[in-house]
């Protein structure tokens, strides 16, 4: 039982807020202030204060389940753990490892990330491995690999943001979905900086812009590439710093120059006047800051528009210098971390690439396995999910709820449903684990130590704060438990601290270097930021909260311009689907809203999906405030009431995606993906819009009646 108040932090997004548990007199804990914690400064958004209310044995699995004549029906850990080996076993018996399936999640820590991905080579033997957070960065990811040799969130402290100069904003809302951080961003401008907020939609964040362009949803490319033209036209290239500290200005400089103001007016709806004057907000101050989020990113072109917005830093020598850079607003709790430690298909810990024979050898060696044992890269997460019950027979989830996060969600809920076998590890029942075949109540964020990596590379830990309730278990206790029923009996641990001591020498010397990173430090210190090599001649190393300020991690240590030009969406509007659909969050709920769902606070400030509309669309279509509209693109419909606004634009719509049924927006996106990154196009795609009558508000699928009015 708790009888202190515990330092912890928040189990939802990657600014990792620093909290406290405390004990009720009643029994329970309750969330309150920790001022110390220097990213939220003891300030917490809804989701945070509440976050203890899914600790309660009434909204939370506290037994495992087994399906049993078409039903789910509590049954003892033995029974669970046995049958999912059995089935585990005899998929692979029948039709090869590759048949097993392996899918993780972004709130996952640090030490369950990387003793997932171990389980699925070593014990499974499968390549089929990927996870959520392949939804969330992955874009800004490969961009950041490209240009810089290194992927982490942001290559500096959140700090460092209120002293810069500018900051432009690409596609973020972060007011309603990290509001602690909106702080740093008035703190700029009070210091006299400039904030440039880049959505189709006037949000919240984008009220407290400077300037707010609102580009169309899927231009946000053309609109890097029309800056960076004016920035040449202007004479405003820093020569000197693109001589000395990068490589392939010329090609970048060429395709720049074929987006010429006019014609990038045309493609995104930002006027001439609003593009030199971000060229000149950006240019005019001696440091300046892009940091994007899912808006550019979540595209078929994802890679390519975040290089174009990291070539804005690089031309103007904006990048490695104080003060400045590029940087990636991640968005799930352990998002960073996550893909570091060998959840993502093609990567081992360390951030080690999978096909490197060098790092085969190195973490096979931490393993005790032949390196020739460890399978290849596989599949990226929605090919994984498009290959269930085909390719991929049995599938392992932890941590995810593809049936209402996934992009063409309809379609990955029949392939759940075609498994063979399907097992679910999590907190409560979501709307994937009632589809499971087993489903093993797991502990969550305050009943287990762990680490977490957060949107600054800042490694934290989280504390053991309260017992969870019998009937649960961890989940390395559940690894534990299979690897031994399929015949390995050692290298799985339960203690997370064993787990992060194994992880710190599998990292040891890649990108992501955690060697010199420990429980105690992390104790100590509240955080270390990473590569953290390990302690030398008795000091311990540093962290690193400022990357690039010598060089970049390349192996000249030259950035890399990125060539690229504008192309359109996979899915562009026509006569049957003439509108644009973009998605997001709401301040209320967080992801797939598998646990907020369950919190009364929070469902009552946000108690359903909707779909945000402007004036003039809603007259063409005759629909008031609250009239249900039926949104139908070519994968499927949702309907929602309808919420009318100025602030978005006339050729677009918006929904949330954190509802399923009837109302789920994932229904309607495109899985278009991105050929480098492997990221569906979740931002954008064509729709029609529709007054849906009584009879259309169930979850159907399918078209609209003839009768219904469309636009």
């Amino acid at each position: 039982m708790l009888t202190a108040s515990t330092p912890t932090h928040c189990p939802y997004c990657a600014l990792q807020c620093g909290m406290a548990l405390s004990p009720l007199p009643a029994g329970g804990v309750e969330v309150v202030e920790r001022t110390g914690f220097p990213v939220n400064r003891g300030a917490l958004c809804g989701k945070g204060r509440t976050a203890a209310a899914v600790l309660a044995p009434g909204v939370r699995l506290t037994s495992p389940l087994v399906r049993s004549g078409g039903s789910l029906v509590p049954a003892s850990w033995d029974e669970a753990l046995d049958r999912i080996a059995g089935e585990l076993g005899r998929v692979r018996a029948a039709h090869g490892a590759d048949a097993l399936g392996v899918f993780g999640g972004g709130g996952l820590t640090n030490e369950k990330a990387y003793a997932l991905g171990k389980f699925a080579r070593v014990v499974l033997g499968t390549s089929q491995i990927d996870y959520n957070g392949r939804f969330c960065m992955s874009s800004a990811a490969a961009a950041g690999m490209k240009a810089f040799g290194l992927d982490r969130g942001l290559p500096f402290p959140l700090e460092d943001i209120p002293r810069t100069g500018c900051v432009i904003l690409v596609g973020s809302n972060l007011a309603e979905t990290m509001p602690p951080a909106l702080r740093f961003f008035s703190e700029l401008r009070e210091n006299g900086g400039t904030l440039i907020v880049i959505d189709p939609r006037r949000t919240k964040t984008a009220e407290q812009a400077d300037l707010h362009l609102a580009p169309r949803p899927g231009t946000d490319l053309a609109l890097a590439l029309g800056l960076l033209h004016l920035i040449v036209a202007e004479g405003r290239v820093d020569e000197e710093y693109v001589r000395e500290r990068t490589v392939g200005w010329e090609d970048a400089r060429a395709a720049a120059m074929a987006h010429w103001p006019e014609y990038v007016e045309r493609i995104t709806g930002v006027s001439v006047p609003q593009l030199r004057e971000t060229v000149r907000l950006f240019c005019e101050p001696e440091a300046a800051m892009v940091l994007t989020a899912r808006g550019p990113e979540q595209q078929s072109k994802g890679t390519d528009t975040v290089g174009a917005w990291i070539n804005l830093c690089l031309a103007t020598g904006r990048a490695g210098r104080p003060l400045s850079g590029y940087g990636c607003l991640t968005g799930q709790g352990n998002g960073q971390g996550g893909r570091e430690h060998g959840q993502k298909a093609d990567q081992l810990p360390g951030y080690r690439k999978l096909d490197d024979p060098a790092a085969r050898r190195h973490v096979a060696e931490v393993w005790g396995v032949d390196p020739d044992s460890l399978p290849g890269p596989g599949r990226s997460a929605y090919e994984l999910l498009d290959a269930l019950g085909s390719d991929v027979r049995s599938l392992l989830l932890m941590g995810s709820n593809p049936v209402v996060s996934a992009p063409r969600a309809a379609h990955i809920e029949e392939r759940l449903k075609s498994l063979d076998f399907l097992a679910v590890c999590d907190v409560v029942l979501s709307e994937t684990a009632a589809l499971a075949d087993v489903v093993l109540p797991v502990a969550q964020w305050a009943e287990e130590t762990g680490t977490t990596t957060s949107l600054e590379g800042r490694v934290l830990l989280r504390r053991h704060a309260v017992t969870a309730p019998d009937g649960v278990r961890s989940d390395l206790a559940v690894l534990h438990e299979l690897a031994a029923r399929l015949g390995v009996e050692k290298g799985f641990p339960v203690e997370p601290e064993e787990v992060f001591e194994e992880l710190r020498r599998a990292s040891a010397g890649g990108i992501a270097d955690y060697s010199g990173i420990s429980y105690e430090r992390l104790a100590e210190e509240d955080g270390v930021f990473w590569p953290c090599p390990a302690d030398q001649d008795g000091r311990p190393a540093p962290g690193t909260p400022r990357l690039f300020l010598d060089r970049f991690a390349t192996e000249d240590g030259r950035a890399r311009f990125a060539p690229v030009s504008h192309r359109p969406s996979a899915e562009e509007p026509d006569d049957d689907y003439p509108v644009l659909l973009t998605t997001g969050r709401v301040v209320a709920q967080y992801q797939s809203g598998a646990q907020t769902r369950r919190v009364a606070e929070l469902n009552a400030a946000a108690p359903g999906p909707f779909v945000e509309l402007h004036p003039r669309l809603a007259a063409r279509l005759g629909a008031a405030e609250g009239d249900p509209l039926a949104v139908v693109s070519r994968r499927g419909r949702a309907v929602a009431p309808a919420r009318i606004t100025t602030g978005i634009r006339p050729d677009t719509v918006f929904m949330p995606f954190h509802w399923p049924g009837a109302g789920r927006a994932n229904t309607l996106t495109n899985p278009a993906l991105d050929p480098t990154s492997r990221m569906p196009e979740f931002k954008v795609c064509a729709v029609r819009v529709e007054l849906a009558g009584p009879s259309a508000s169930g979850p159907s699928v399918n078209g609209p009646s003839a009768s219904e009015t469309s636009v």
